[in-house]
């Protein structure tokens, strides 16, 4: 048997010492064949790196279907990935960085990996194919965001082989690269070329044929959209321990062990991943559930008897998101806004994990959107936040009526069912109606960000880049480009060149006394022009059944799953 990548092994052995104390005296038990896994992700995309993937939460359900030269760790950092292949930097006159896929690479159909997989992933992230918009060009490719991606020059890659070259701009210099190609968002270009009906996917990209890149990106866009019952399973095969057998609203998203992984064998033969939409607490009653990982609060009355239960702070920021049209076409309306919502009675009533640290992560109202509590920078970049703690009803009253918005509406989005989410709404509305401000709940079971862009709502209460459940890491690349001009999970539609060119030179240059002067100075310009509103550090119900081993918590865009081919369930 192949080793697995080193990290993941060590996590198991850590975890497996961790749950010990749950399966003492248990050794008559035996192993259970299924273990469901509910978690507070939407189901609607197979491409993380698409705008729907990424907002929906893919990266937390198919990082082990889906893999990639990194992952998203328990921590939020990235960790190499080596049964994929392996990726690292070497000496040129520009960046560059040499991937090599693991020789036994294969899908579950029986077509290898290759270097086509990461050509695919840059041109449709890069922002380079582009088609006529109404605001000048547009993307062909609905990216979550291109970061990193539009900073390479070319792949150098022969159709078919493992090997590629990645060559960065002479002029650019992406720090996090560790962020590209990574699990969840490496697609198979083979099944992308043949629905398209393009022979040759890196010649097409490499010529620039626009009539095949039209095709390419009208399946790379929506051909990997999943809807309950009616998958061609032919369009979604995969490259990590386990497979999609069937999804339906009825049986869950049914995973299986790929017999074609050529990696150390998945503990658990099958594991069934229950969505956002269903009724978790339906699901534990029934013993379907062996791991739970949503927002807490968030299902109402969540009976965990039988559990481990650890209620701990996340890595994607809860906030507010706020449209730059409509009742916040003006930046005085949003900063009027931002004065009357209650971030400090929000934190102690909702935001407080259990189990969060005194200090740092989790231990007080969040006064950032692109810097993490426990970093260094926090303390010294967020000082700008502090008129914005908590209600001033005078305040916001004298900002209203200053430029003459009289007694507006603010609808606020979100997906239901989520009973944290309506109690946030309910303490908004309570707090800002003194001011004059009418606070609508606009959430809905069929809610999706877009909404915010289409007009419907004015704004959107979700965590990292609008996500409904797990989100954020320690690279922060979505929290950083959900407020970049143009960017696909830009849902507010903000736009500032100078934030834009901020985020560009924190991804070159790491001199920390830089680093600190940028970072200051985008805090004052995002508290100064309001895009969102940072509420708290998204707090995270993580358990694990009784008999449960392996389990590691990982609040973040990875979610718990991101180890599930480790998890054996005793019973």
């Amino acid at each position: 048997m192949r080793k697995q990548s080193l990290a993941r092994l060590i996590g198991s052995v850590a975890a497996g010492t961790l749950a010990a104390g749950m399966v003492a005296g248990c050794s008559g038990q035996n192993q259970v064949p299924s273990i469901g896994y509910a978690v507070d992700a939407v189901i609607a995309s197979y491409n993380g790196g698409s705008t729907l993937g990424a907002s929906s939460g893919s990266a937390a359900v198919f990082g082990r279907v889906l893999t990639g030269f990194f992952y998203t760790g328990p921590d939020g950092q990235q960790v190499a990935d080596t049964d994929a292949g392996t990726a690292k930097e070497v000496p040129g006159e520009a960046q560059t960085v040499q991937y090599r896929l693991n020789p036994d690479g294969v899908y579950s159909d029986g077509v290898p990996t290759s270097c086509d997989d990461l050509v695919l992933a840059w041109a449709a992230r890069s922002g380079r194919f582009t088609k006529p918009g109404d605001r000048g060009p547009a993307p062909l490719f609905d990216a979550a965001n291109s970061a990193g991606y539009a900073d390479i020059e070319r792949v150098d890659c022969q159709p078919g082989s493992k090997d590629a070259t990645v060559v960065f701009r002479p002029d650019r210099h992406f720090l996090p690269w560790r962020t590209l190609f990574t699990a969840g968002e490496l697609m198979p270009a083979h099944v992308a070329a043949r629905v398209a009906n393009v022979p040759n996917v890196v010649s097409a990209l490499q010529t620039g044929d626009p009539g095949a890149i039209q095709r390419l990106a009208d399946f790379w866009n929506n051909g990997w959209a999943m809807s309950s019952g009616s998958l061609d399973l032919s369009r979604f095969p995969s490259s990590g321990p386990y497979r999609i057998e069937s999804y339906s609203a009825k049986d869950g998203l049914v995973l299986v062990a790929n017999e074609r992984w050529w990696g150390n064998k998945p503990e658990t033969g099958r594991i069934v991943v229950w969505p956002k939409t269903v009724d978790v607490q339906a699901k534990v009653t029934d013993n379907a559930v062996g791991v739970v990982d949503v927002g807490a609060g968030s299902v109402k009355d969540l009976n965990l008897d039988g559990f481990s239960v650890r209620t701990v702070p996340g890595r994607g920021v809860e906030q507010l998101v706020l449209g730059t049209g409509g009742v916040f076409g003006s930046v005085d309306a949003r900063r009027a806004f931002a004065l009357c919502v209650p971030r400090q009675a929000l934190f102690d009533k909702l935001g407080k994990a259990k189990d969060a640290p005194k200090s740092g992560l989790g231990a007080a109202p969040l006064n950032s959107r692109i810097v993490q509590q426990d970093s260094l920078y926090y303390p010294a970049v967020t000082g700008a936040a502090e008129k914005y703690r908590g209600t001033d009803v005078p305040a916001a009253t004298a900002a209203l009526a200053s430029f003459g918005a009289g007694k507006p509406t603010v609808r606020i989005g979100y997906l239901q069912p989520d009973e944290r989410r309506a109690q946030t709404v309910a303490m908004i509305a309570e707090a800002c109606k003194p001011a004059g401000l009418t606070v609508l709940d606009a959430g809905a079971a069929d809610f999706t960000s877009a909404q915010l862009t289409e007009g419907k709502v004015d704004a959107v209460l979700a965590s990292t880049a609008s996500a409904s459940g797990p989100a954020g890491s320690l690279a922060g690349i979505a929290a950083t480009s959900a407020l970049r001009t143009g960017s696909g999970l830009n849902f507010g539609r903000f736009g500032n060149g100078r934030y834009d060119a901020i985020t560009d030179q924190l991804a070159a240059d790491d001199n920390s006394t830089t680093t600190l002067n940028l970072l200051t100075e985008a805090e004052n310009l995002l508290w100064s022009e309001m895009p969102s509103v940072p509420l708290f550090a998204n707090p995270r119900i993580i358990a694990f059944g009784n008999g449960l081993q392996n389990g590691i918590a990982g609040p973040t865009q990875g979610g718990t799953g991101w180890n599930m081919d480790r998890w054996v369930l005793k019973r």
